[in-house]
Order: structure tokens, then sequence, then C-alpha cells
């Protein structure tokens, strides 16, 4: 009676294997349909990409009237530095070719008043009115050139510089404390501004 009992409860777990069997085939079946009606990540940017690519088309036209904008927007600014270089030069130019014109103007009524001096000496013997004129002449000339900008150098008596200086010889000083100083000056020395236009000329104390 025991064993008939155990052989019909294999016979039924035997019967319900094959229905288990049957479950997991169609879940797996159903599985593939439902992946297999959707297209792949790479398939879904791929089509993407294409989209864009057919919604946006190249415009050859518009690139090339672009490009001509900027060609003609580069011919003109071109032609206005050449125009700029050019007038720049000219100006420079005519700078330097009238750089002394205000100087030579301020001189012309001193030259004036040399000429007219010149007559007098014809015609006057009097030595001494024709050096109070030279005398008011030199004093006009001066101070048209100090206008200008020109200012002697004081160099006798002071300390031998030779960024300002230009040491003819040599003499014995007079006395020790003008050892080493100028003792006497040839030629006066100019600024022009705080620029030394000429070195003096000295002799030195040695």
């Amino acid at each position: 009676m025991e064993n008939k009992d155990i052989l019909d409860d294999q016979a039924s777990s035997d019967t319900q294997q094959p229905d288990n069997l049957t479950t997991a085939t169609a879940d797996r079946e159903e599985a593939v349909t439902v992946n297999s009606g959707e297209p792949a990540e790479g398939e879904q940017t791929a089509s993407a990409e294409s989209s864009v690519a057919e919604a946006t088309p190249v415009e050859p036209e518009k690139n090339s009237s672009e490009v001509a904008e900027l060609k003609d927007k580069y011919l003109r600014l071109y032609a206005d530095f050449e125009n700029f270089r050019r007038r720049t030069a000219k100006e420079k130019l005519e700078l330097i070719n009238n750089a002394n014109e205000g100087v030579l103007k301020a001189l012309i009524p001193v030259v004036d008043d040399f000429e007219r001096a010149m007559q007098s000496i014809e015609n006057t013997n009097d030595v001494a009115a024709l050096k109070e004129g030279v005398s008011l002449i030199y004093n006009k000339l001066f101070k048209t050139l100090e206008g200008k900008g020109l200012k002697p150098m004081v160099s006798k008596g002071e300390a031998f510089d030779a960024d300002l200086h230009e040491s003819v010889t040599q003499f014995p000083a007079p006395s020790d404390d003008l050892k080493g100083k100028v003792i006497e000056e040839i030629e006066k020395g100019y600024y022009l501004n705080d620029k030394v236009i000429r070195f003096a000329k000295v002799i030195v104390g040695s």
C-alpha cells in the first residue's frame, strides 16, 4: 500500500515538470518579441544624426556671399590703412623740412637790424653809436634764442665734467683750489632746454 502511494507521487511530480518548462520558454519568447520591436541604442543615435543632417542642408550660396562680404571689408580696411600710412609719412617729412621754421621767423627781425647797422656804418663816423647799436642787436638776438630754449653753459671755475666739457689742454692751476677745475673757457657750451647741444671747450687746471 505504501509503495503504491510513493509511485503515485512520483508520477504527479513528473507530470508537473513539463508545465514549468513550457512557462519559462514562453516567457523567453515574449521577451525576445518585446526587444525585437525596439531599435538598438546605436541605431537610434545614427538615425537622429541623419535626421539633423537632413534638416540642416549646406547652403553654398550663403557661404559665398559671406566670403565676398568679408573680402570687401578687408580690402576697404587695407586701403584705409595705406592712406593713413602715406599721409603720416608725408606729414613727418613736412615736419622735418619745416622744423626750423619758427626759429628762422624769429631771427628775421634780427637780420633786418644787422642790415640797418651795416648801412649806418657806411654813413657815420660815430663809433660809440655803432657800438651801442651792435650791443642792442646782440641782446635782441640772445633773447630771441633764449625764447627758443637756448641757454649758455657756465663753465669757468666749475669742476671739470666730461659730460659737459671738452678739455683742450691743461695748465698749472694758479691756486690749489682750482686743480681739476676749468680755469679758462675757450668756447662756450650751450643747452637746448636741458640737453647739451654743444660742449664747452675749456682749459683745465692741473
